[in-house]
């Protein structure tokens, strides 16, 4: 288990678990879906995907985040997915969504395990949240990209991530 330093703020908090690299396979997680039901990463095998990682939805930044990826989304074709994971609860998400008209971003709850998180490297150990960034896994799962944001309170860079999408299309 690694301890990579980032920032919350400006105040130190230490990302926990496996800290992962361009040119690893993907490991296999599970989450819930917005029904409570256990969704396992095998859904997207054969696909392109984007995993926006953040902490919360109820705050801007993951809100930018978010609606960033959903206009994204639409621009991109059928061997894209776009999923988006946190630990807050399906029925937060849920509602965040309808809010904001979130509608092409699948969005998943990784707060009961933390599988993602831990496997992923992007727990945050000092709040149990999820630290902000984003995976980009290609249809042999193997991990294109990869951006652990080192101040949380900053957006990902959403540009190189979809520049690695663009090449694997």
């Amino acid at each position: 288990m690694d301890n990579y330093p980032i920032t919350f703020g400006g105040q130190p908090v230490t990302l926990i678990g496996t800290h992962l690299q361009v040119g690893d396979k993907a490991p296999r997680f599970s989450v819930l879906d917005s029904n409570l039901q256990s969704v396992s990463s095998d859904l997207w095998k054969d696909k392109i995907l984007i995993l926006s990682v953040f902490p919360s939805v109820d705050t801007s930044v993951c809100a930018l985040q978010n609606k960033r990826f959903n206009q994204e989304a639409t621009r991109l074709n059928d061997r894209v997915e776009v999923g988006s994971i946190s630990v807050d609860l399906p029925f937060a998400q849920q509602r965040f969504c309808a809010a904001e008209g979130i509608d092409r971003v699948h969005v998943y709850s990784d707060y009961r395990d933390l599988d993602f998180g831990m496997k992923y490297g992007f727990v945050i150990r000092e709040l149990r949240l999820l630290g902000r960034g984003v995976v980009v896994i290609d249809p042999k799962g193997m991990i294109r990209h990869i951006e652990y944001v080192p101040e949380i309170t900053h957006e990902p860079d959403y540009e190189a991530a979809l520049k690695v999408v663009k090449s694997l299309l």
